[in-house]
């Protein structure tokens, strides 16, 4: 029996240098387009939910037709974990090999690679959707997607001013402290409502069960970064704003029938379910995004393993 070839062990540091030099939404942005065209097999993830202390495990899984690997991803987010002193989110992700089923490397990230094509996804969204000139960006919100959604924005929108919204005011200072430490200025809203009334970028990345935003706080010109609903038992967003957007745009319409802001609004229509536009198709040019600077739209995503599959790769190939 021939012995087993070596397993690569990553821990987060080796991980952060091989990611210097990646282009993550470029990166993104391939992945989508390569799901969109049949090129990934992805099935629907697993999913643990938690009441106390409130948290959940994904598992997704999956590989690239052309490809020589499959990759398995588990990611936790905990809620309460920052009053511990504790990042909300963990995980790590396993390759194997497509031909033997070896296992061929283990990526500790510690949910590090997770939260950075996640908020790689939201600056492709911004990119195809969000108007080309942006004053300020609205933030609801204060975690870490909140940080590095806008982050990585800056690739495709440069905007340095934030109006933000959180429900606990420790949180709200911290986040403002931290953003300002990297040169961003963030001013402290009252409500959602009051993020919409003066933003036309808006990203949402929040645990919430109950919607934040209605359809009625929105202004024409908005684009709409929904990031947080990734699970049926969130909901960032009224479904009015979905079903009334001009445009709204998903990274899997299989994925979306049955989590998020498209299981709230649409549930089991097929039909309403069909209108929804995959990303992917429109980085491939199949679909055009935004077209008219008054337009409303919306990307609301709940991740894919097709994301996890490509930084997994990009990260092993650099040694």
């Amino acid at each position: 029996m021939a012995a087993a070839g070596p397993i690569t062990f990553l821990n987060p540091s080796q991980i952060e240098q091989r990611l210097k030099g990646i282009d993550l939404v470029r990166l993104m942005e391939q992945a989508f387009e390569a799901f969109s065209q049949g090129e990934a097999v992805v099935p629907p993830p697993g999913e643990l939910l938690f009441e106390d202390p409130p948290g959940e495990v994904h598992i997704k899984y999956g590989y690239l037709k052309s490809g020589n690997t499959y990759v398995v991803k588990i990611a936790s987010g905990f809620w309460n974990n920052p009053e511990r002193g504790l990042s909300s989110s963990d995980g790590l992700l396993l390759v194997f090999k497509k031909d033997t089923g070896e296992l061929a490397a283990v990526l500790n990230d510690r949910g590090r690679l997770t939260d950075l094509r996640t908020a790689a996804a939201g600056a492709v969204a911004a990119k195809y959707l969000a108007r080309e000139e942006i004053e300020t960006v609205g933030v609801i919100g204060t975690g870490i997607q909140a940080e590095l959604q806008i982050q990585l924005l800056q690739a495709v929108r440069t905007c340095r001013n934030i109006v933000l919204w959180g429900r606990n005011p420790d949180r709200v200072d911290a986040y403002t402290r931290t953003m300002q430490d990297k040169g961003f200025l963030v001013e402290a809203a009252r409500s959602p409502a009051e993020v919409a009334s003066r933003c036309r970028l808006i990203v949402t990345a929040t645990a919430s069960p109950e919607p934040l935003l209605q359809w009625s706080d929105i202004q024409p010109g908005t684009h709409i970064t929904a990031i947080g609903a990734d699970s049926a038992d969130k909901q960032e967003l009224d479904p009015f704003i979905i079903r009334h957007a001009d445009l709204v745009v998903t990274d899997s319409r299989a994925q979306g029938r049955s989590r998020g802001e498209l299981w709230h609004a649409y549930q089991a229509n097929d039909a309403a379910m069909n209108h929804i536009v995959e990303i992917g198709e429109i980085v491939s040019g199949t679909v055009k995004g935004r077209t008219v600077a008054e337009q409303v739209t919306v990307s609301t995503f709940s991740g894919l393993a097709v994301q996890d599959i490509a930084i997994a790769s990009a990260v092993l190939d650099r040694s």
